[in-house]
């Protein structure tokens, strides 16, 4: 979970899990930021940067086992949500907002790196990279495993991709703001036909529109809080999603969508401690 835990080879951006159907165990995803370190609370670039990567966990029974630590681009900037493994298990899609600077090794700029992981070879690869946009960020992939979204905090945009198997194609970008609008993570609701996506830039939560591969901006935003950053939907009746606020050390707030009203709209927010930075609901139907 994104900068929760610091080891002295990464701090761990990023973390998903799915249960495997054949074997009922559980397989746990991190990103890996090389680039970066705490100190004294701060993310800086390392004096001596590491790679990224990518590790693949086996969870059984309450132990932790690695299976494969994968390079790929990762990056420690974002919402927690970098990673999304397929409904079936078959492969993950990780993103890397963030690349050193190639003109100044002491400094990062924004990565638009879509990383596809064969979960089904023995260890995990890399099967492609793909690009999405600018501080690439939040992703996530429909029920049907037939599309994913990227958002795009760099630009303002949310990428689109097709996917066929193992193979995740380019669809096309979605214009939801400015540069400065920081979109962070979208999420599809249960049936597909709609999806949310956070805007910390400007604290509106964005509706969008799922026409099989056609992805539209249903010109309609949300208002839930200051600064919604990471959301999550399990269920058909709600998502819930993380205000993190000013980071000033005031308490922040989680607010509750109903997916079910006609049209969707908050209906609830609650005080919880500073910077609910992720959110996480239990299962649902």
């Amino acid at each position: 979970m994104r900068t929760s835990r610091a080891a002295s080879a990464f701090i761990a951006t990023s973390l998903s899990a799915f249960a495997a159907a054949a074997s009922h165990a559980e397989i746990v995803m991190t990103a890996n930021d090389g680039k970066m370190v705490l100190e004294n609370g701060n993310a800086v670039v390392r004096k001596r940067p590491l790679p990224d990567t990518i590790s693949v966990i086996d969870f059984v029974d309450g132990t932790l086992k690695v299976l494969a630590e994968i390079p790929a681009p990762a990056s420690v900037v974002g919402p927690p949500p970098s990673v999304a493994i397929a409904p079936d298990g078959s492969f993950a899609l990780v993103t890397g907002a963030m690349k050193l600077d190639p003109a100044d090794a002491t400094k990062t700029v924004a990565d638009d790196k879509l990383s596809v992981i064969d979960l089904t070879s023995s260890p995990p690869k890399v099967l492609t990279t793909v690009q999405a946009g600018a501080g690439a960020a939040g992703v996530s992939i429909n029920r049907a495993g037939s599309l994913a979204l990227v958002a795009n905090r760099n630009e303002g945009t949310v990428s689109v991709f097709t996917i066929n198997g193992n193979t995740v194609t380019p669809a096309g970008m979605v214009q939801l703001g400015d540069a400065k609008s920081g979109p962070s993570q979208a999420v599809f609701s249960h049936d597909g036909a709609t999806a949310l996506v956070t805007r910390d830039g400007d604290s509106r939560i964005s509706v969008l529109s799922v026409d099989g591969s056609r992805v539209e901006y249903a010109k309609r935003d949300l208002y839930a809080g200051l600064r919604p950053y990471d959301i999550d939907l399990t269920g058909s009746a709600a998502a819930i999603v993380g205000n993190v606020g000013t980071g000033n050390g005031d308490n922040d707030t989680i607010s509750l969508i109903d997916m079910t009203a006609k049209p969707i709209r908050v209906v609830t927010t609650v005080s919880v401690g500073q910077t609910p930075e992720g959110v996480k609901m239990s299962p649902g139907r």
